[in-house]
C-alpha cells in the first residue's frame, strides 16, 4: 500500500510561511590576508538587506 500524505503536515499558518518566503541564506566569501585562503560567512538576512550584507567587510 502507498503512503497517503498527511493533511496535518501541511502549514497551518499561512501568515507565518508567507514571511518565511521574505528571508534569505547569503553565503559571503572572505579572503584572508595573511594566508589568502576563503573562509565563508552564512547568515539568514531580509531580502531586502542582501545588498547592505554583501556591501559590509
Amino acid at each position: 500500500m502507498a503512503k497517503v500524505a498527511s493533511k496535518n503536515a501541511k502549514v497551518k499558518d499561512t501568515k507565518a510561511a508567507a514571511e518565511a518566503k521574505n528571508w534569505s541564506k547569503v553565503i559571503k566569501a572572505i579572503r584572508s590576508p595573511k594566508t589568502g585562503a576563503y573562509t565563508f560567512k552564512e547568515q539568514i538576512v531580509h531580502k531586502d538587506l542582501v545588498k547592505d550584507f554583501l556591501a559590509q567587510k
